[in-house]
C-alpha cells in the first residue's frame, strides 16, 4: 500500500484462508478470529479495548498489514480495529497503530516463506515471544489468571467467566492440555483474510441517470424559497448517496476501502464529520483517512441478532498524518462512525 495515495483506491475483499497465513509472522490483513499482533511489546491493555459506553471488552474486528515505503521505521505496519458486540451497547469503537523497522526484535529479516509451516498443529499460541500472556476468548493481552490452575490468562472478569461456562471448569485440572482444548465462546468473528486489489478506475461506470426519478405532474403553487431549499438539500443527498451507490455496484462485494491522504466516500449527507471533528494526533500532527470499512463485510460477521446488533453504514479510519513513533507500542487512532439510518 502506498505511503500517500493520488489516485485510485485500494479494495479489500473476504476470502477464505488457512489457519498458517493468518499469523503474525505472515503480516497478514485478516477479518476476525483473534488479532495477529504486530509489535510483541506494548500492546493495548483491557483498559483500552473496553467500550467506553457500556463496559465490556471489546472484540477484534479486523487489521490491515498498511507499510509506508520509504519509511525506515514503518518497514512493518498494522491498524488494528475493535468494536463492541455486546448487544444492546453495540456501539464503542477503537482503532491502533503499530509500526517496526524493518531490524526489529520479533521478526526476520527475510520475506515470509509462501509454504505451509511444519507445524499445522490445530494449538493455539497463547503466549508470545516476549512473555506476554494473552487472553483465552479474545487473544488481547491477559493480564488476569485462573486461581485454579494459573496457567489460563484473561483480560478481564466477564471472559474469564465465559470461559469457565464453556468449559474450563472441567478442563482445569488438565492443565498440561489447555492450548488444546480452547473452546468456542462464540465472541470471536468469523476469520478471512482481507485480500486487496486495486480499483479500476476505466471500468464502466453505472449510469447514474438511471436511479434519478423521473418527476411526473406538476408542483403545484409551491413557494419558490421552499422549492430551492428541498432541491438543495435533495440535490447533496442525491449526488452523495448515488456515487456511494456507484462505487460499490463497479465491485460489490468490496469490504474496506484503502487510500491513505485520499477522501473516504460517505453513504449519507447526513453526519458527515468537518475538520474539527477529526482529533489531532498527541504528538501535534493532524490526522488524515486512512481506510474505510463497508457495510458489505456485515454479511461476513454473522452477527445478528434479534434486537440490536453490530451494525453501519461507515467506519472511517483518520491515522497520524506523520505516523508518528511514539514508542514501541500501540497508539491509538480515530474513527468515525456514519450509520446506515443516516442514509436516505
Amino acid at each position: 500500500m502506498a505511503a500517500v495515495c493520488t489516485g485510485a483506491a485500494e479494495l479489500g475483499f473476504a476470502e477464505k484462508a488457512p489457519a498458517w497465513r493468518l499469523r503474525s509472522e505472515q503480516f497478514p490483513s485478516k477479518v476476525g478470529g483473534r488479532p495477529a499482533w504486530l509489535g510483541e511489546a506494548g500492546l493495548p491493555g483491557p483498559a483500552e479495548l473496553t467500550c467506553a459506553l457500556c463496559g465490556r471488552p471489546l472484540a477484534f474486528l479486523l487489521q490491515l498489514y498498511a507499510p509506508l515505503p520509504g519509511r525506515a521505521d514503518a518497514f512493518h505496519r498494522g491498524l488494528f480495529l475493535f468494536c463492541c458486540r455486546t448487544p444492546p451497547c453495540c456501539g464503542g469503537l477503537r482503532v491502533f497503530r503499530n509500526q517496526l523497522p524493518w531490524k526489529n526484535d520479533f521478526y526476520s529479516h527475510e520475506p515470509p516463506s509462501e509454504n505451509p509451516p511444519p507445524d499445522m498443529g490445530e494449538s493455539l499460541c497463547l503466549q508470545l515471544k516476549s512473555g506476554a500472556h494473552l487472553c483465552r476468548v479474545c487473544g488481547c493481552l491477559g493480564p488476569k489468571t485462573c486461581a485454579g490452575c494459573h496457567q489460563a490468562h484473561y483480560c478481564s472478569k466477564e471472559h474469564q467467566t465465559l470461559d469457565w461456562r464453556s468449559g474450563h471448569k472441567q478442563a482445569c485440572t488438565q492443565s498440561d492440555n489447555l492450548d488444546s482444548v480452547v473452546p468456542d465462546h462464540n465472541f470471536l468473528f468469523p476469520e478471512f483474510e482481507i485480500v486487496i486489489e486495486t480499483e479500476d478506475e476505466n471500468t464502466s461506470e453505472v449510469s447514474e441517470k438511471e436511479d434519478e426519478p423521473e418527476i411526473m405532474g406538476s408542483m403545484g403553487e409551491a413557494p419558490e424559497e421552499e422549492l430551492d431549499s428541498m432541491a438543495k438539500h435533495e440535490s447533496r443527498e442525491d449526488k452523495i448517496f448515488q456515487e456511494f451507490k456507484t462505487k460499490v455496484a463497479l465491485e460489490p462485494e468490496q469490504i474496506l476501502r484503502y487510500g491513505r491522504g485520499l477522501a473516504p466516500i460517505w453513504i449519507s449527507a447526513e453526519n458527515i464529520p468537518r475538520e474539527e471533528d477529526i482529533p489531532d494526533c498527541p504528538c501535534g500532527a493532524k490526522r488524515i483517512f486512512e481506510f474505510q470499512v463497508m457495510p458489505q463485510l456485515l454479511n461476513y460477521l454473522k452477527a445478528d441478532r434479534l434486537g440490536r446488533s453490530v451494525d453501519w453504514g461507515v467506519l472511517a479510519v483518520f491515522t497520524c498524518a506523520e505516523s508518528c513513533s511514539l514508542g514501541t507500542g500501540y497508539p491509538e487512532e480515530f474513527v468515525w462512525k456514519q450509520d446506515v439510518t443516516d442514509a436516505p
